[in-house]
């Protein structure tokens, strides 16, 4: 270890690079990186000095080359999340439009509670060159740039101006990303001066340092509390949800609802915390959810909700449960474990499960409870089996939809595949009719609810694959709105060989759109290509030959016949591979599984049909909870 009064030299960029590579943690006891390195996008603000720094430590800390800043900056999203939050990458651009090209995947993570560094250039300190080069001018403020922008969407953020800062910074910028409650992106605005400008270090600053993420035990008395709730419940259900990887408790959960016979639902976050084949999975719950999960909520008379943040999705806008179900929640954040006045355990649910378990002892749900869940399970199972056939019960072949493709890739893949989904309607057909083969295998990207996430996200899904598993494969669904919005890390994965599978779902435009206007009563109008402002007639895409001219191999499936083979070739293929599908754009979606979701609709119209949809749309309303 270094002495406290050694110093040694360096600018700002060279002292915080050289930081970033001495920073550690174990992982199933294995000693890495904290940082894995990150993505960049290069100019003038950040390209000759942060850039002369990553490039001496570019064995260290691999920097990829992005084609998009907000694109490659949800690939390292999609990293930390496949990393469970144990580890995060950094996302580098300059100090104007490629800077706030990344305030959307800030966002995203922010939204999603996960880890990111952002290291951006800023204006000058010095002022003396200004206005500089995409430099915003506030006539009342001259200490604000774009870079603020990003205030309101992250966990973290700073802006350096003196090289001594980052020793007070770049710490907490860590602890922030790693610590259970908090985690979420941190960002650093870089002065293009400050960045070259030297200071003596500590170099104890640069010590190599082992990092421990934070589990926290619970309060006994909220323990003790919630066991004289759960103590008198029949019919309990537990929520799981996201954070329950994140704690990696899920060994936890399934030992707590096995003990005490408690039927297990998943948010669409938590997806992946059970095997499908286990017999207390009754299925995703809420708007996008199953009429298992959906019919226990509403007759369950406590809910124990474990690592979820309770959106929307999950509780129906608040009409998925009984007005007199109990509410116990436990969370790591203070901030989520008390909401809608629950009974809140703040801790970590590996920990919180056994203790709660313990004080416990006997309790068991009733049974008669236990076999409705079964029932109800059965049930929803048979509406999937047939609901991702191509053939209906009377043996015709139905229109391509998403979830005979789901249900398709499901059937097909390895078990230990990654599947990767965001915005559209794909992440509703994926939550419902996929059927989990391994624990923590899906990243449904539906908090953010983000267009552009999914191949960005394939890519660096993939990064965090090669590490542990290539012989895996990243399958990634899309649909066509999705990828005229974000597809350059097609051509990423290629250059990089980050082979991944991308299944194109063409449906004419942003067809769950489409579904939500006409379903209040909307005439169709701006969504579909069809229903646009163009001239002439709408054609499509040639999504093939578009993958093609990035690299990737790519072939299109005009039906399900034909699909199994192509999936066969992109599983051999040792590059990114890329299967181009039509699907209707109005017949095909899952019926089945839905509750109530608030969205706005017209008190006065002077059209009928809207005001006919209005007025069944708020004639669910009286079952919303009113935040308790």
């Amino acid at each position: 270890m270094s002495g406290t009064t050694d110093t040694i030299r360096l600018t700002m960029t060279q002292a915080l690079v050289r930081y970033l590579a001495a920073q550690y943690i174990e992982i199933e006891g294995e000693r890495v990186r904290l940082c894995a390195g990150g993505f960049g996008i290069f100019g003038h603000g950040n390209v000759t000095c942060l850039g002369e720094a990553l490039y001496a430590h570019r064995e260290e800390l691999p920097l990829f080359r992005g084609q998009n800043e907000q694109s490659m900056a949800h690939a390292a999203i999609a990293y930390a999340k496949q990393k469970l939050r144990r580890r995060f990458m950094l996302a580098t651009a300059s100090a104007g439009p490629g800077t706030t090209n990344m305030v959307t995947a800030a966002a995203l993570a922010h939204t999603n509670r996960l880890p990111i560094l952002f290291l951006c250039g800023d204006t000058f300190i010095t002022r003396l060159p200004d206005p500089v080069l995409q430099q915003i001018e506030n006539f009342n403020d001259p200490t604000l740039s774009v870079n603020d922008a990003f205030k309101s969407v992250t966990r973290f953020w700073d802006r350096i101006t003196h090289p001594a800062q980052i020793i007070h910074s770049l710490p907490n910028a860590i602890a922030t990303m790693l610590d259970p409650a908090d985690c979420g992106p941190a960002f650093i605005g870089l002065p293009q001066d400050v960045q070259g400008w030297a200071y003596d270090y500590p170099l104890s600053f640069f010590d190599e340092k082992v990092h421990r993420i934070r589990q926290q035990p619970a309060d006994q008395r909220e323990i003790d509390d919630a066991v004289a709730a759960i103590a008198a419940a029949k019919r309990p259900i537990i929520i799981a949800g996201g954070g329950v990887q994140y704690s990696g408790a899920t060994a936890q959960l399934q030992a707590f609802a096995e003990k005490h016979h408690i039927p297990v639902v998943e948010t669409i976050a938590g997806r992946a915390n059970l095997l499908h084949t286990h017999e207390l999975n009754c299925g995703p719950i809420g708007v996008t959810g199953s009429n298992s999960a959906n019919y226990l909520a509403e007759h369950a008379d406590l809910v124990l909700a474990v690592g979820t943040r309770l959106q929307d999705f999950t509780t129906g806008s608040w009409t998925a449960f009984a007005q007199d179900a109990k509410l116990v929640s436990i969370n790591v954040g203070r901030f989520d474990a008390g909401k809608h006045l629950a009974l809140p355990i703040v801790g970590d649910a590996k920990l919180c499960l056994p203790a709660l378990s313990e004080k416990l002892n006997g309790y068991k749900a009733d049974q008669n409870w236990v076999q409705t869940a079964g029932v109800e399970r059965t049930k929803w199972d048979a509406y999937v089996d047939e609901n991702i056939e191509p053939k209906s019960p009377e043996g015709n072949t139905r229109p391509m939809s998403y979830a005979q493709i789901v249900g398709a890739v499901n059937r097909l893949c390895d078990d230990d595949d990654r599947i990767v989904a965001a915005a559209g309607g794909l992440p509703a057909e994926v939550t419902a009719n996929w059927r989990t083969k391994s624990i923590s295998s899906i990243d449904v990207e539906f908090g953010f609810s983000c267009m552009g996430y999914e191949i960005a996200g394939g890519w660096g899904a993939r990064i965090a694959q090669t590490e542990n598993s290539p012989e895996n494969d990243t399958i990634v669904f899309a649909g066509d709105g999705s990828y005229l919005i974000m597809n350059s890390d097609i051509y990423s994965s290629v250059l990089t060989d980050k082979k991944m599978i991308l299944i194109v779902c063409d449906n004419g435009g942003f067809a769950v759109i489409n579904k939500l206007q006409n379903n209040t009563g909307n005439a169709s109008f701006n969504n579909l290509i069809e229903d646009s402002n163009i001239v002439g007639e709408p054609f499509s895409v040639d999504f093939e030959a578009h993958a093609r001219a990035m690299g990737a191999t790519a072939e299109t499936v005009q039906s399900m016949d034909d699909f199994d083979a192509a999936f066969a070739r992109a599983k051999a293929s040792d590059r990114t591979y890329v299967i181009c599908m039509k699907v209707d754009p109005y017949e095909g979606w899952t019926k089945e599984g839905h509750a109530w979701w608030e969205v706005g609709t017209p008190e006065i119209s002077n059209d009928d049909k809207v005001r006919t949809a209005h007025q069944d749309w708020e004639s669910t309303r009286h079952r919303q909870r009113r935040g308790v």
